[in-house]
C-alpha cells in the first residue's frame, strides 16, 4: 500500500483526535510509525509519540526557627514507565551554608534543591511507584514563615494529563507544625 504524504497527516491528525493532543497508547514507548515512498524521514519509525504518566508529590513541610523539615513522596501512576524524574524545592527565604541533603539531591541556587528520583514504574511493586525523602534545610535568620514551592522540573518528556497534584505552593508558619501537600 503506498501511503501519500497528505494521507499520512490525515492519518496523525485522527491519531491525535482519537488520542487527545499529546497523549500516548497505554503501552509504555510506544510509536506510532508512518513509512512508504516519499513518507517519513525513512525507514523506521516516522512518528514517535511521547510517553504519558501521571507523577504526583505528596509530603508535609515543617519550620521551626532557621530550620525547615521537608518530607515528600513522589510516585507514578502511568500509564508509561518513567526513567528518571527531577523534583524542585523552592523555598522564599534564602538557603545559608552548605545544606545537607540525600545524595540524590543538589542544591542549584540560594533557594532551589532538586532531587532525583530514580525509576518510576507505572506498574509492579509500591517501591518502584514511589520514592521518599526526607531532608532539612537551614534558612537564613528565623523567618515567621516561608513559601515553599515544589513541582516536577523533569520527566522524561512524558505527558502529564493531571500536573495538579504534582505542583504545589505551601505556606509554613513558624510554628512547628507540619503542613501537608
Amino acid at each position: 500500500m503506498v501511503v501519500t504524504r497528505r494521507k499520512a497527516a490525515a492519518l496523525v491528525l485522527v491519531a491525535m483526535a482519537t488520542l487527545g493532543a499529546g497523549a500516548a497508547p497505554a503501552t509504555a514507548g510506544a510509536t506510532a510509525a508512518v513509512s512508504g515512498p516519499g513518507v517519513g524521514p525513512g525507514p523506521g519509525p516516522g512518528i514517535a509519540v511521547a510517553p504519558e504518566a501521571d507523577v504526583s508529590h505528596h509530603g508535609h513541610v515543617l519550620l521551626w526557627g532557621s530550620g525547615l523539615g521537608v518530607w515528600m513522596r513522589s510516585e507514578n501512576r502511568g500509564p508509561s514507565n518513567l526513567a528518571d524524574v527531577t523534583v524542585r524545592v523552592r523555598t522564599s527565604v534564602p538557603l545559608v551554608g552548605r545544606q545537607e541533603i540525600p545524595e540524590n539531591c543538589m542544591q542549584t541556587g540560594r533557594q532551589t534543591v532538586l532531587c532525583r528520583t530514580g525509576e518510576l514504574r507505572a506498574d509492579g511493586a509500591e517501591e518502584a511507584r514511589r520514592r521518599q525523602f526526607a531532608f532539612e534545610l537551614q534558612l537564613a535568620g528565623k523567618p515567621d514563615e516561608v513559601v515553599v514551592r515544589i513541582d516536577t522540573l523533569w520527566n522524561g518528556g512524558a505527558t502529564d494529563r493531571n500536573p495538579r497534584n504534582d505542583d504545589h505552593e505551601v505556606l509554613a508558619p513558624a510554628t512547628g507544625d507540619e503542613y501537608v501537600f
